[in-house]
């Protein structure tokens, strides 16, 4: 295939003067077959041409115009005009190979291969409508006796031209056109002409928003530009049909037209970083806490010894007590009962206590989903039924003696 093209763009030169002896219909087609002779010859160089793309994801210029056309010729190439299902799978093994051959000419992105796709789809249905419309019909457009095109001669077979005229004057195919041609009819139309009755009446609320769509199509450029609904979908109030903006061309989609920001899934490690984070917050503000009401507490003490800072509690015996574990949020209750470890300079998990806390042991859980007042980032422990048997700290104005067990 690659010799062919490079033998079509050698001999391109000599097209015009071959076709003065061909029959009258040739004569009328001055242009000889497109085969893109600067980019095979740049290809050939092992040149490469810069494709660039506009804010909305469109083809601009240099080169924009080029590559659609190159997508043209490739499409004439790989695909037959045949193709009636652009979505088939049998059209994979082309659509790879006009996908590459764009690679080997032009600096591309893969992400773009969408788009470069859509485009080839829509040159073969360009270029099978012209085809049926210059060789086929009349100039009434009705169907007429014609053979195939010496000019497509090389990439057209007979049998293909003779399958793809067979398929044009299907009777199936006329009414497919005729649907087609209807559907071009202004879309509040149709959604009229869907809701007529049996009796061939039309509900008033139907009327009332055909009306509201003929009188805003009076006064349509002076509507907001970033409502690129159509009319039906303005007066309804609704949403338009999802992946495409009405009247802003092939290629632009809502999100690169409106520009949307991408929302993106935080991954387990990023949620358990904030989780710490926040856990680290709640500590801090915990802490800031509990030196606020040791102040306070401390301002209006007669008494202002340092027994708070060696955590040594006056209203517990030094050593090891049986306490009751009392929080004052969201109500005031006990939690869960323990024992309170009241000695000189003792320590949580090798730290020093905040101020105003004492190291107690969780024996019995009261309150599974109580919040610990004060949370062990490190082992994940925040809440009372993760305590059980193990040692945290708890604000000494919330320790009371177990009157059970202990009586002071």
């Amino acid at each position: 295939m690659r010799e062919m093209e490079d033998k079509m763009a050698s001999n391109q030169d000599d097209t015009h003067d071959a076709s003065g002896s061909r029959n009258n219909v040739e004569n009328e087609i001055k242009r000889g077959l497109t085969v893109m002779k600067s980019i095979i010859r740049a290809r050939d160089k092992g040149e490469k041409f810069e494709v660039h793309w506009s804010v909305e994801d469109q083809l601009i210029e240099p080169n924009g115009s080029m590559l659609a056309s190159y997508i043209g010729f490739l499409v004439r190439q790989h695909i037959p005009i045949t193709c009636d299902n652009w979505r088939s799978p049998e059209l994979k093994v082309g659509k790879e190979k006009i996908w590459s051959e764009i690679q080997r000419s032009f600096h591309i992105d893969e992400s773009r291969q969408k788009y470069c796709i859509q485009l080839a789809g829509k040159r073969l249905r360009g270029f099978r409508s012209f085809l049926s419309n210059k060789f086929l019909k009349d100039e009434e457009g009705k169907f007429v006796e014609a053979e195939r095109s010496m000019k497509y001669a090389e990439i057209i077979s007979a049998e293909e031209w003779d399958n793809f005229v067979a398929k044009r004057r299907n009777e199936k195919f006329h009414l497919a056109e005729e649907k087609s041609n209807a559907t071009s009819l202004p879309e509040h139309v149709l959604w009229k002409a869907a809701r007529v009755g049996k009796d061939g009446a039309v509900v008033e609320a139907v009327q009332n928003v055909y009306d509201e769509c003929e009188t805003l199509s009076q006064t349509l450029p002076s509507t907001e530009v970033q409502d690129c609904r159509s009319l039906l979908s303005r007066v309804l109030n609704v949403p338009e049909y999802s992946g495409r903006v009405r009247g802003k061309g092939f290629g632009v989609t809502p999100s690169s037209f409106y520009k949307k920001t991408k929302t993106k899934n935080s991954t387990n490690k990023e949620v358990m970083e904030t989780l710490a984070e926040l856990r680290a917050q709640v500590l801090e503000l915990q802490k800031e806490n509990a030196r606020y009401r040791e102040e306070r507490r401390g301002s209006e003490a007669k008494d202002t010894s340092d027994r708070a800072s060696i955590n040594c509690q006056p209203k517990f015996p030094e050593g090891i007590t049986p306490c009751q574990l009392y929080l004052s949020s969201p109500t005031y209750r006990i939690v869960g009962k323990g024992k309170v470890h009241n000695t000189l300079g003792e320590l949580l998990h090798h730290n020093p206590l905040p101020v105003g806390y004492m190291k107690v042991s969780v024996d019995l859980v009261l309150d599974t989903d109580a919040l610990l007042p004060l949370p062990d980032v490190v082992s994940e422990t925040t809440l009372m039924r993760d305590a059980v048997g193990s040692f945290v700290g708890w604000p000494s104005d919330l320790i009371f003696p177990d009157a059970e067990v202990y009586m002071f």
